[in-house]
């Protein structure tokens, strides 16, 4: 005899056979084609930019032209075409594989989507700064927000959206203050938080924010959730990837990053007979 739980769970399946339902959007035939109760051929193809309507796609929200043009300009710094980074290096190598640009590049998004660098961390960067500002409210101080932070991690500094590896400072954000700057975008209360906490821990560690940093802030500001620039941001490093899996794609086999049996390091058993 069934349960109560298991029947009510047979019956939410039976429900849904059979049938898809969206609360997105989708195409009705003969009369067009929806996003979010928004009119793909009507109001927005042609009448709105691509990012308005990829950020629509993403988040259920409709955002004015230049805060459009300020994420597209924010995807191109995150896309560089550089082949040592890693995820445009797993473009590289699909190219060189001779595979499609499509598994290329999707390969390299997918590389990106790494807790410590690429697209997943703005997740924490936005978490951090929504949170540190909620704490200015009760009155703690920038400075104190730095030394929470230092305590809890034993003495070393680790805040997302702060400190860079290999280089010091990120230039990024002189490029995107800029940008922001052209489209009159205003510093609002999450961003002027993250330049006062940058002002501390260059005082402290000589390091500064990072792109991360600036980019969760400016979001913030501007009324997203850590979620929802998260989905926006999914592919940001496409172009770089396929940057660099076209220059390989064009070369002869086997000459992007050789590597000699002797480049290897073998920590394993010695050899041994058989």
């Amino acid at each position: 005899m069934l349960s109560k739980s298991n029947s009510d769970s047979i019956q939410a399946l039976d429900n849904n056979r059979n049938v898809i339902r969206s609360s997105t959007g989708g195409w009705r035939v003969g009369q067009g084609v929806y996003s979010h109760g928004y009119s793909m051929l009507d109001e927005l193809v042609g009448e709105k930019s691509y990012f308005q309507i990829m950020i629509l796609n993403a988040t259920g929200k409709l955002v004015e032209r230049r805060l459009a043009d300020w994420s597209e300009a924010m995807y191109g710094c995150l896309s560089w075409p550089d082949p040592r980074i890693w995820c445009n290096q797993i473009g590289a190598l699909a190219g060189e594989a001779k595979t499609s640009v499509v598994a290329g590049t999707t390969a390299g998004i997918m590389a990106a989507d790494s807790k410590m660098y690429g697209t997943y961390p703005i997740l924490d960067g936005m978490a951090f700064i929504q949170s540190a500002l909620a704490k200015t409210k009760n009155n703690q101080t920038p400075a104190e927000i730095v030394t929470d932070n230092i305590q809890k991690n034993r003495g070393k500094l680790n805040i997302t959206g702060y400190v860079r590896p290999i280089a010091k400072g990120d230039e990024r954000i002189e490029t995107m203050q800029r940008v922001s700057k052209q489209l009159e975008f205003k510093d609002g209360p999450h961003l002027l938080l993250a330049y006062q906490i940058e002002d501390e821990i260059k005082s402290r560690f000589d390091e500064g924010m990072n792109i991360n940093g600036y980019v969760a802030a400016f979001f913030s500001d501007q009324g997203f959730s850590a979620n929802e620039v998260y989905q926006m941001s999914s592919n940001s490093v496409m172009s770089g990837v396929t940057a660099c899996y076209l220059d390989t794609a064009q070369k002869p086999n086997d000459s992007f990053l050789p590597l000699r049996c002797d480049d290897i390091e073998y920590l394993g058993h010695e050899k041994r007979n058989i």
